[in-house]
């Protein structure tokens, strides 16, 4: 997908890597208060808004934390323009969703055309190459097949389910599991398909910026845990100067 930004956007915020779940109330807390409070005019969302998710009718269940989530998302959409993009963890999030959301969902990769310069959205992770195992998975889960397969079965078979990767997930990360980082490479040969010049992206919890070489840059974006310590929670927003060119600056989200 390619976005034209409108001339009336003066700011645009990214984050990725929230992870929420009902267990960590102190994280949603601080989204929550973000996505209220923020005063961008585009908020994109670049995957693992959540820690898992077993598909849109879990939003359906009144009083539920998916649908918590749904109603902080929709505000948000009400007032600003939502994008949400599929993450590795959340890539069962649908169209009902993003109807519910006010959002639009956002492919990945896709480019954004703001503030002078052409931006390559991605949430990471069919770039990490290294990691060999999870590109298997990706490719099964990723199936049309797969996940017809998995959201023909109930609702509480699929919570089942959530349940066995968050407990894979934290385990891992006990374990203190090193995860890839992009692959260069790809990640330029990506960047000039889409004819741009700077990469934004999720997925390796490696906040940062740097240059892939010598024309090419690169922001990644933070992971969200308000219960770490000390606690994370980045928000990467560019804003469009008097002058049309770009000023990129990390915001710490604080618990509300």
């Amino acid at each position: 997908m390619e976005l034209l930004a409108p001339s009336r956007w003066r700011c645009a915020d990214f984050i990725s890597d929230l992870h929420l779940q009902a267990a960590d109330r102190a994280t949603f807390l601080a989204w929550a208060h973000y996505m209220q409070t923020t005063t961008a005019d585009a908020v994109f969302i670049l995957g693992d808004l959540f820690e898992v998710w077993v598909g849109d009718d879990a939003a359906q269940l009144a009083g539920s934390f998916e649908a918590e989530c749904v109603g902080i998302l929709r505000a948000a959409g009400n007032r600003l323009a939502l994008f949400i993009m599929q993450g590795n963890r959340d890539f069962l999030m649908g169209s009902d969703l993003m109807a519910a959301c006010q959002a639009s969902a956002l492919p990945d990769p896709s480019t954004l055309d703001f503030a002078g310069q052409r931006w390559l959205l991605s949430h990471g992770d069919a770039l990490c190459l290294d990691d060999h195992a999870y590109q298997a998975f990706r490719l099964q889960v990723r199936s049309n097949d797969w996940q017809q397969a998995f959201l023909n079965q109930t609702l509480a078979q699929r919570q089942e389910v959530a349940r066995g990767i968050r407990q894979t997930s934290e385990s891992r990360k006990q374990a203190g599991t090193v995860y890839a980082d992009v692959d260069v490479a790809a990640a330029l040969a990506l960047m000039d398909q889409a004819k741009a010049d700077h990469l934004i992206h999720g997925h390796t919890h490696r906040p940062g910026q740097n240059n892939l070489n010598a024309e090419k840059m690169r922001s990644v974006l933070s992971d969200w845990d308000l219960q770490a310590s000390p606690p994370r929670a980045q928000v990467l927003r560019i804003t469009c100067q008097a002058d049309g060119t770009a000023s990129l600056l990390r915001m710490a989200v604080t618990a509300a």
